[in-house]
């Protein structure tokens, strides 16, 4: 029998919509590869599954402690691999955030088995899967299959979309009281920054670079985002400088992306950042170097002063939205 897992992450009682898309994802397969697809979810109150958006897998395991709260990842690892079971193949997809990067390797390592992180690209040729990830700061692309009987995979977030028409029927939920969780690594506490989206889910994202002059003119990529529906980025000159947080850090030392739109404003293009954002589906930049490399990159550019194009482009979004 062949099986996939698919781990659930819940934020604030919610599954992460970067979940859902690995279980889409996985239950693509059902029939012509897997056998079955279930979801694994730790908790300490279960989420809403009527979010799943008809994308439903033969069993949902809730696993439940106080402590579940917060990433607690020994015990999420320990948990986990003993959902495989008797399965001849078992693969588990997560999603490449931030606990996706850290609990992967770890069900990986207790499984001792083959792992391939941040893919962009499943196919299924000939009974096996190619895996296809960025490679070399995005340079290039890798294409990888793995040799051991069960995977562990992830999945770049926004890249695999979230299918509506899966299957659909009643959620088979399995809820099972953990005691005595591994405590030995946790999670003490999580801060999030009201009101504002993670840049690593969002579908939009206006970021800004040093062309902005100075932190008191960000105001103005605030407001295109708003405008916009998106969040807000910056490139890591902006974070070095003490303008923005680190978590709207968008390269190869901050965040990977894959929005439906990218905005650059004041960024020049290094390596380093298109490495972060060059799987978006729509790339526009301002920048008034007409040389800059981020307009090779750009499906649309605009060569000018952003301090002057900004609020224009804002005033344009908010007419069209009404």
């Amino acid at each position: 029998m062949k099986k996939a897992i698919v781990f659930l992450e819940v934020r604030e009682s919610r599954i992460k919509k970067s979940s859902l898309e690995a279980l889409s994802t996985a239950l693509t397969y059902k029939g012509n590869y897997f056998d079955e697809v279930h979801a694994a979810v730790f908790c300490d109150t279960p989420p809403d599954f009527s979010t799943l958006e008809g994308n439903i897998p033969d069993s949902i395991q809730v696993y439940k402690n106080i402590e579940f709260s917060l990433y607690t990842p020994q015990a999420f690892k320990k948990e986990l691999a003993t959902l495989k079971s008797d399965a001849v193949e078992t693969v588990y997809f997560f999603s490449n955030t931030a606990l996706g990067k850290d609990l992967a390797p770890r069900v990986a390592a207790a499984l001792n088995c083959g792992l391939a992180m941040d893919l962009t690209e499943i196919k299924l040729e000939n009974g096996n899967f190619t895996f296809t990830r960025p490679v070399f700061a995005g340079k290039a692309l890798e294409d990888m299959q793995l040799e051991t009987s069960d995977k562990v995979v992830t999945l770049r977030p926004n890249v695999f979309p979230v299918k509506t028409a899966g299957a659909s029927g009643e959620i088979k939920l399995t809820t099972t009281e953990v005691s005595n969780p591994d405590l030995s690594i946790k999670t003490s506490s999580l801060k999030k920054a009201e009101g504002m989206l993670d840049v690593s889910e969002a579908s939009i994202i206006v970021s800004g670079g040093r062309g902005l002059k100075g932190p008191e003119n960000y105001h103005l990529i605030e407001s295109l985002a708003d405008a916009l529906g998106g969040a807000v980025g910056a490139s890591r000159a902006v974070v070095d400088a003490g303008w923005r947080p680190h978590r709207e850090q968008v390269g190869q030392t901050g965040k990977t992306v894959s929005p439906s739109l990218y905005v650059a404003v004041g960024i020049s293009g290094a390596i380093q950042h298109l490495a972060g954002m060059s799987t978006s589906k729509y790339i526009v930049a301002i920048n008034k170097d007409k040389d800059a490399p981020i307009f090779q990159m750009a499906d649309y550019g605009i060569t000018g002063d952003a301090l002057e194009l900004l609020p224009i482009f804002t005033e344009e979004v908010k007419k069209i939205k009404g």
